[in-house]
């Protein structure tokens, strides 16, 4: 069929158009600032894109069009709508369908999908689990948020994902999001995806401009939940309550604990350096570059999910040694004068605590002497980017998101709230600025050799990275007349 896809350079609608076109359909799509990286990655693979959202595309003609969820019935100040090709579809009466709804229904029918969902480490855990299965040869297909090193694409269908039987296909794995599914479908987009394995990472507050509290989070996730069948499994994490509780309201399928120190899955050793257990007993031992608890629980759940589809978890161990972590997590961007800038997608306060974390771990083992200096410190630049904390509503935990930073710099454009009251209480550990020039003129300002700079968001950002490796690298150095100026 011809599907037109509206806001097709979203991350997961630039998969789901990657994955039909694989398909064999024909594909289509707009955007507003249709933008690379994923404009290049849609063009190279045939399909053509339009620039907004005029009503002019009607003449297309697809059979079918597919709304993402950027998509709503705003009206611009004067009073037109701000996405008229939608209101188009709508006044012609023309089918269409949510990304979620048509993925489900046309690509992940009948087959074995594995739905990983969290509030973090969805695409980490996601990019693990479809290794696992790549290695023990199940060539699986996959639907991720970002880009597994492991694979370089973020979509692919898998073997026999057009033209076998979905019961020969084999499984699929897909980062199952709580977000809501489309401004006409305000449920997560997850309980369309019919898991038969689903994988509950972790579960906290998050996405305040959807949800009210923890509970209504909660409730979605019990939704999943109710999805899977009594032959499925559900893979938990048993260190949240959060999830407890999900599970307390009904479960009717088999349930694979990890993480805790009594969990059917639970890890043994330093995050770099572990070793997994089942039920107690060793299985193997995971040596890898990854950092972080969070990784090493990531990983915990990847085999418990892949042991569902048919992996042995020595197996599982084995492949997770040869594993390299996503895109944009913890990746080192480059270093010019014994400085190191990384990019992260850090953004939630939790997360943010952790990914320093696993850094701190990281500089901890490496073989320099142990004091502070000469490992080198830490300098935390983030920047507030997602709907939730650009409302503030959990401004309060970023001094103790940020305490294994030496220096933290905060982006304070676009927040409606006072990022320097909020930061207060660290003290001069703390600087925040107005504009990206001013963030970077500050972090090298700062900056010397041995230091790491850890850079977060969940946007690009600016361009940052590039932008303070390139004023370090001109920057004099440290202790002449000029910087000292």
């Amino acid at each position: 069929m011809h599907i037109h896809i509206l806001g097709i350079c979203g991350t997961f609608m630039g998969g789901l158009a990657a994955l039909a076109r694989e398909a064999g359909h024909r594909v289509t799509g707009c955007d507003a600032g249709v933008y690379p990286p994923m404009s290049d990655q849609l063009r190279s693979l045939g399909i053509d894109l339009i620039e907004g959202y005029g009503d002019d595309q009607l003449s297309l003609k697809p059979d079918v069009w597919v709304v993402g969820n950027v998509v709503s019935r705003a009206r611009q100040a004067d009073g037109s709508p701000r996405y008229p090709l939608m209101e188009a579809i709508l006044d012609a009466g023309l089918p269409y369908a949510s990304g979620p709804q048509w993925l489900a229904e046309h690509l992940l029918q009948g087959r074995h999908v594995l739905a990983v969902a969290g509030t973090h480490g969805k695409t980490t855990t996601s990019s693990m689990l479809a290794w696992i299965l790549e290695y023990a040869g199940l060539e699986p297909g996959f639907l991720v948020g970002g880009v597994p090193t492991n694979f370089g694409i973020s979509a692919r269908l898998g073997k026999g994902g057009a033209g076998l039987a979905a019961a020969q296909a084999s499984p699929f794995v897909i980062e199952a999001d709580e977000y809501d599914t489309a401004f006409f479908d305000k449920r997560s987009k997850f309980v369309h995806y019919r898991p038969r394995t689903a994988v509950l990472n972790n579960l906290e507050f998050d996405h305040a401009d959807i949800f009210d509290d923890l509970a209504a989070i909660e409730r979605q996730f019990h939704h999943l939940v109710r999805t899977v069948p009594s032959t499925g499994r559900v893979v938990v994490n048993g260190l949240e309550e959060s999830l407890a509780r999900v599970l307390h309201m009904g479960c009717w399928s088999e349930v694979r604990s990890f993480g805790a120190a009594v969990s059917d899955f639970a890890a043994q050793g330093e995050p770099h350096s572990f070793q997994v257990l089942e039920g107690g007993q060793p299985v193997g031992r995971v040596d890898w570059d990854l950092t972080g608890i969070h990784n090493q629980l990531n990983a915990l759940a990847a085999v418990a999910a892949a042991q569902h589809a048919g992996v042995a978890p020595e197996i599982a161990v084995k492949a997770l040694c040869e594993f390299h972590n996503v895109k944009r997590r913890m990746e080192a961007r480059g270093s010019v004068n014994g400085m190191t800038v990384y990019d992260d997608f850090a953004h939630h306060p939790t997360a943010i605590r952790t990914t320093l974390d696993g850094l701190r771990r990281k500089l901890a083992v490496q073989p320099t002497p142990t004091d502070a200096a000469a490992v080198g410190r830490i300098l935390a630049v983030f920047e507030p980017r997602s709907n939730t904390m650009k409302l503030g509503s959990m401004k309060s935990q970023l001094p103790w998101a940020l305490q294994q930073a030496d220096l933290a710099f905060c982006y304070g454009g676009g927040l409606g709230w006072d990022a320097a009251e909020v930061l207060a209480p660290m003290g001069p550990k703390a600087k925040v600025a107005g504009t990206i020039d001013e963030l970077v003129r500050q972090v090298v300002d700062a900056a010397r050799p041995g230091d790491h700079i850890l850079c977060m968001s969940n946007g690009s950002f600016g361009g940052i990275h590039a932008r303070l490796l390139q004023a370090l690298a001109t920057r004099p150095p440290v202790g002449s007349a000029a910087l000292a100026h």
